[in-house]
């Protein structure tokens, strides 16, 4: 049956306010061949108990015995139950977009903390209050940069998420903005040399930290080279877990930070959806695109928290606005902000550590079979490997339950070093078991 929460008296009462003697008038407007003129095609409705065995039977069909080994830019970690059970109250859900500090004063207070945690990890003095992924905070940051500097080159490294340079480009197609690409050598690094010849002119210089390719890049080194360009530089994260071990980007020189908090309080959920952070010196404050929220006090002397700045075309004239986004990833950076909160500092510092000690193992167990990584760089806990037929040892893998990893060649397939190339993640929920287990299937 077909399913209308209005009934004939209260459309008709609707198309008397507007004018309009029929629905198939009220859509003249649109063009006689784009207006579907027979009902959808859809089987029929199912009661809800075959719908809810027709779902239980869909959700079987999901993997989910063991953890993936892929990462590439959405990674597998453990999430507390404390994180969902706390998402269900509902001042979380109505509270959404904090116009009204006087009724969200909760939704604000929990952004403050997020900006206070994305500060802490990255070293920079400012932090938004989220964006809507890694992806499109890389693009705002490049156009932060033109306008900081009144410059229109982007430089950014190959091996940077081709996710995030993809929407780079998306976001720099109407701009006129140039975006230059600079390889990465054979340690899986940014090609210094090749930077420094692109960097001359650039409004910007984006580098990974760590890199797509799971390598530690050379983020003080790329610093140097665009301070001395007169650009900034900016360190992309997709693997924030990294942060509780790796040196804040800041402290290294970059002047923005950004990329994905995924790994923290939210679920690979297919890819998405994940809360972008976006860091900053002080001093580019007025260019940060999106809002930040602020604590200060009430007549009374009681603390309390507000909007800081909103500098987006709803809340200033629209040549003077800094970006277009008209909201921030806000329940999944609650989710990040109450898993970071449940860690602490040292909570952190051991997930970190933990992390990058299943990475090693999961090298030293490939290695006993005769599996070597393709990059010599230092990694955290994803690398890539060469298995020989990558998409051969997915395939074979996905037979026994196991999500091997990524071929490289989908990302690069014209670099040689990518050919046979498969990239994997050992994360906490790896175990030493699952780790050896794997290794032996790669190469039984």
């Amino acid at each position: 049956m077909r399913y209308h929460p209005h009934t004939p008296e209260d459309v008709r009462a609707m198309l008397d306010v507007v004018g309009k003697k029929s629905v198939s008038e009220l859509f003249r407007s649109i063009p006689t061949p784009l207006r579907l003129q027979r009902p959808l095609q859809v089987p029929p409705a199912l009661d809800e108990i075959a719908l809810f065995g027709e779902l239980g039977r869909m959700a079987a069909r999901n993997v989910v015995s063991h953890p993936p080994f892929v990462g590439a830019g959405s990674y597998p970690h453990h999430v507390p139950p404390t994180v969902d059970q706390l998402l269900l109250r509902g001042e979380f859900f109505t509270a959404y977009t904090p116009y009204q500090p006087e009724i969200a004063q909760g939704t604000l207070q929990a952004l403050f903390e997020w900006q206070t945690f994305v500060c802490l990890l990255t070293g920079l003095d400012v932090s938004n209050a989220s964006v809507y992924d890694g992806a499109t905070a890389t693009a705002e940051a490049a156009l932060m940069a033109t306008r900081v500097t009144d410059r229109s080159k982007v430089v950014i490294s190959a091996a940077v998420h081709p996710a995030y340079r993809d929407t780079l480009a998306t976001y720099l197609r109407s701009t006129g903005d140039e975006i230059v690409t600079v390889p990465f050598g054979a340690d899986g690094r940014t090609d210094l040399a090749a930077l420094a010849r692109a960097a001359e002119g650039a409004a910007a210089v984006i580098v990974g930290w760590p890199n797509a390719l799971g390598v530690i890049d050379a983020l003080p080194e790329a610093a140097a080279i665009a301070r001395k360009a007169g650009a900034l530089t900016v360190a992309v994260t997709a693997e924030a877990v990294s942060l509780g071990l790796l040196q804040a980007p800041g402290a290294l020189g970059a002047d923005v930070a950004v990329g994905s908090f995924q790994s923290f309080g939210n679920s690979m959920a297919y890819g998405g959806p994940a809360p972008g952070f976006f860091a900053i010196r002080e001093k580019y404050v007025r260019q940060m695109p999106g809002r930040v929220c602020g604590a200060t006090v009430d007549k009374h002397g009681r603390r309390g928290f507000v909007l800081t700045l909103s500098t987006r075309e709803q809340h200033i004239r629209r040549e003077k606005a800094t970006s277009n986004i008209c909201t921030n990833a806000g329940l999944c950076a609650l989710a990040s902000t109450m898993h970071l909160a449940l860690l602490g500092r040292q909570g952190l510092a051991d997930l970190a550590r933990l992390n990058h000690e299943r990475a090693r193992l999961l090298r030293d167990e490939l290695g006993k079979v005769g599996v070597k990584p393709i990059f010599a760089g230092p990694v955290f806990n994803e690398q890539a490997f060469d298995v020989g037929d990558a998409e051969a040892v997915v395939a074979r893998l996905a037979k026994r339950g196991l999500a091997a990893g990524l071929p490289l060649a989908r990302w690069f397939p014209d670099h040689p070093r990518a050919r046979g190339a498969l990239l994997c993640v050992a994360t906490e929920l790896h175990s030493p078991e699952l780790i050896q287990l794997f290794a032996k299937a790669v190469k039984p």
